[in-house]
């Protein structure tokens, strides 16, 4: 009889923690939950001091709106979608039902599930909201993006801060994603979808470089984080990019394809690595 993916341990590679180093007092359990907290904090401040920010129908009008196949506008920025979909749904399936993945937590297995269903359901949802950019449809696009981000953020505070905690985070920051969306369409305010658009950013980079991993091949966490700050960089510079390299592919279409190397590049981490060092859960 199977075990459960969670039950399956992957190896255990005995390596010495990291040392301290000009971060050690991060490290300690206490520490880390007061800067996690400290965290959650400062985003509800910001949110409360920042001014209403009204939709504008302008957010449709992406930089490449090209007709280049038949019948298929905005072709480009549909197409590109599709990767996210090729990665992401392999990876679900692998994370759920399969025995690849050097994973030891039953919180890991449903944070990775939402992370890597948030992207396939983007593959499908990104390519029908661009193929006519509207209000009505962009939902299909938002709300599987936030799913992926803060199950990106919810993963790392797993693995490096608390199994516990990180679910609490997983779940809460699902339920901002949702409440986030009502805002925009109910109250025209945009402010908590810009928060949360932002929050990954700068939760991500710090918990990659200031919290000590528990698996081996963390190094593929800075290539992912790399590769997810280039995509939000490009999609916010979309027509910058755009002309800058002469018209050929926008700054949001390259979003689309960098968030699809962060899915190749994690699914690639997690059938490496093993586990390195005890985690509190």
């Amino acid at each position: 009889m199977m075990r459960p993916l969670w039950e399956r341990k992957p190896p255990i590679q005995l390596l010495s923690p990291p040392a301290d180093g000009g971060y050690g007092h991060l490290f300690r359990r206490e520490n880390r939950l007061r800067l996690f907290f400290s965290g959650g904090l400062l985003f509800i401040i910001l949110l409360l001091v920042t001014p209403r920010f009204p939709h504008d129908p302008s957010l449709h009008l992406f930089a490449d709106m090209r007709t280049l196949l038949a019948g298929v506008p905005n072709t480009l920025n549909v197409l590109t979608t599709y990767p996210l979909l090729l990665f992401g749904m392999p990876a679900l399936v692998l994370c759920l039902f399969g025995g690849w993945f050097g994973i030891s937590l039953k919180g890991e297995v449903i944070a990775w599930g939402f992370y890597f269903a948030g992207n396939a359901i983007a593959g499908f949802g990104s390519a029908y909201y661009h193929l006519k950019p509207d209000d009505d449809r962009i939902i299909w696009d938002k709300l599987p993006m936030m799913v992926s981000s803060c199950s990106f953020v919810s993963l790392l505070v797993i693995e490096r801060v608390n199994e516990r905690l990180g679910l609490t985070c997983l779940f809460s920051l699902l339920a901002l994603s949702i409440i986030s969306i009502i805002c925009e369409r109910v109250f025209d305010d945009l402010r908590l979808c810009i928060m949360m658009y932002l929050m990954p950013c700068i939760a991500i980079p710090a918990m990659v470089f200031f919290f000590p991993p528990k698996y081996t091949f963390s190094r593929f966490w800075f290539l992912a984080t790399g590769f997810y700050l280039l995509a939000r960089f490009e999609g916010f510079a979309d027509r910058k990019v755009y002309s800058a390299n002469r018209y050929f592919i926008s700054g949001h279409s390259l979003e689309h394809l960098c968030l699809a190397t962060v899915t190749f590049v994690l699914t690639l981490m997690l059938s490496f690595r093993s586990i390195r060092i005890a985690r509190d859960s």
